[in-house]
């Protein structure tokens, strides 16, 4: 399970230990033009994972997970930031500390 990690925005926005609901607010909070993108990544200096949030010009998002401990790498497209919120809980629940 992973303890400390944060969410930033590309307008500056940051959050610790964002809820589903909070990721939620930044995702929904995105932009074509000056915040098309939201990080979630463990409070370390060498993280071993992300997670991204990319709004795209047609109106949907690109979700991106990577973790190199478990050699894992995906990327979705997915229209609704409630459900992506739940995902990206889920997913960041499941992954090591650090």
């Amino acid at each position: 399970m992973a303890s400390a990690y944060y969410a930033d925005a590309e307008n500056g926005d940051h959050i610790d230990q964002p809820t589903p609901q909070a990721l939620a607010a930044l995702i929904g909070a995105l932009n074509t033009t000056d915040n098309t993108f939201v990080t979630i990544q463990p409070d370390t200096d060498d993280p071993t994972w992300y997670a991204s949030v990319s709004l795209l010009d047609n109106g949907t998002y690109k979700i991106e997970h990577r973790d190199t401990q478990q050699d894992e790498h995906q990327s979705i497209t997915r229209t609704d930031h409630d459900n992506i919120a739940d995902d990206l809980s889920t997913w960041l629940n499941n992954r090591s500390p650090f």
